[in-house]
Formats: C-alpha cells, structure tokens, sequence
C-alpha cells in the first residue's frame, strides 16, 4: 500500500514540475522575444539604445519601452512617411489596456477624474492610414498624462507640424516621451505627470539627413516651437538615453549636434 502511495506522490511531483517548467519556458520566450529580437520590430537600425533590464514592445505602427516606475512609456518610437498622411481612418477613442505589457500597463481608472488628459505619444493623427494602426494608438501604454491646455494645445500643433514636414522629406523618424523631476506628481495607482515631453525628429531627403528635438513644459503656451528647439545630443544628455544608437557615428554628430532651424519650413 505505501509503494503505491510513494507511486502516486512521485508521479504527482514530476507532473507539477513539467508544469512549471512549461509555464517558466513560455514566459521566458515572451520576454526573449521582447527583449531580444529588435529586429522583428520595424527600422530597428534608429531605436534607442535598450539596457538588458528593458524590453522592447513592437505595435505594427509603433515601438516602445514601457517604465513601470512611473506606469507609462519611456520612449515611443515610429515612422512617418508620405504614403501615411490624410488615410480615411477616423479617430475610435476606445482607450484599452496594452496586452503585451505583461505586467500590466495604466488603465481607465488611473486616469478617471484626475484632471488630466490621456495624452498621446505617438498620436493618433498619425494613424489614419490604418485601422489597425488607429486602434493601437490608445493602449495605454502609448499615453502620459497632459494637462488639457497643453495636449490640446501646443503638443497638438507640434504633431500637426511634424505631419506638415513629411512632405518635405522621404521619412521621419519620430522618439518622443515624458521627462520627470523631483517635483512630479501622481495620478491613480502610480501614474507620474510628467514635467515636460521631448521629441526627437530625423529628417531624411536624397542623401540629406537632418535632425531636430523639442522639450516641452507640460503646460499651456502660445509660444512659437522654435523657442523649444534643441539639438538631440543636448537632449540625450538631459534625459540620458542614446537615441538612434545603432546609425553610423558619422550620421549621428551630422544629425544629433547642431541643430539647422531654417533648414525646416515654419510657416
């Protein structure tokens, strides 16, 4: 009787442990996957550089970091091109969880009655030429928390700008995100409001490449965007992330420090 018990106990064991091992294997692939295999996402070569403790998301029109320390993305990352511009997908508003967060990303109720907007990083106007692309553009994880005047202001006429130059350019590669100071403040369960929002911009025509970077206060303003202008080396030292780290060190001091205002049509 007791080697039969001794049967099924053993058996019992060795079952929970395939199990586990199974289960263990699956999340590791996921996180591999994530984390690893940069080129499965789209223009890989101009992503920032990823740390071995981050992972890379891949959305079919945008890449990200997620940082769970302020339950946001660290840095989106997508590109734009004339054949993306005036599509005939409308706006869904239908604001959703990201399901490869794993961990869980921000979600309605962080959100719900905070006074702040849910705002877009990379921003739905973007996104009119696919339905897919549209509705991907409102995970959470592609919003940050904005004051209504500036996300309806002028975080809005900076995408619009940004739109606008595509025509100027075969591409334009797009990183933008959220900046944070000892003075932030929180919304829901852990949502940091960001201080300000940069954008960085690289331009590419012929053989001509140019770059550009914006940082933002999180605030109103009817001020002009070139008074926001600064070179994305000044802005990979304020925010310390190495953008474009993969490109030719030679393109990256000709995009990354200075920074040629006129070369950019304003009006």
């Amino acid at each position: 009787m007791l080697s039969k018990v001794y049967y099924l106990l053993a058996f019992f064991f060795i079952s929970i442990s395939c199990i586990i091992a199974n289960n263990s294997g699956k999340q590791l692939s996921i996180f591999h996957s994530n984390r690893v295999n940069q080129e499965l996402c789209f223009d890989s070569l101009y992503l920032p550089e990823i740390d071995s403790s981050e992972i890379l998301i891949c959305h079919y029109a945008y890449n990200l970091v997620y940082d769970e320390s302020h339950e946001q993305a660290k840095w989106v990352f997508y590109k734009l091109d004339k054949s993306k511009l005036d599509g005939p997908i409308s706006r869904t508003d239908n604001f959703k969880i990201d399901p490869l967060i794993v961990s869980g990303s921000a979600h309605h109720e962080d959100y719900r009655g905070s006074g702040f907007d849910r705002g877009h990083l990379a921003p739905a106007g973007d996104m009119t030429w696919s339905l897919k692309a549209m509705e991907e553009s409102f995970y959470y994880s592609n919003m940050s928390p904005q004051k209504p005047s500036f996300n309806r202001g002028i975080w809005r006429k900076l995408e619009t700008k940004t739109r606008k130059w595509v025509a100027d350019f075969d591409s334009i590669y797009v990183t933008t995100g959220p900046i944070f100071d000892e003075n932030m403040v929180s919304i829901g369960k852990g949502v940091s409001v960001p201080n300000f929002f940069y954008k960085a911009l690289i331009g590419f025509r012929d053989s001509t490449s140019l770059g550009l970077a914006f940082v933002l206060p999180n605030e109103g303003s009817k001020d002009n965007l070139k008074d926001y202008v600064i070179s994305i080396d000044s802005l990979e030292r304020l925010t310390d992330i190495d953008f474009h780290s993969k490109l030719d060190i030679s393109v990256q001091n000709q995009v990354e420090k200075t920074v040629c205002i006129t070369c950019w049509k304003w009006q």
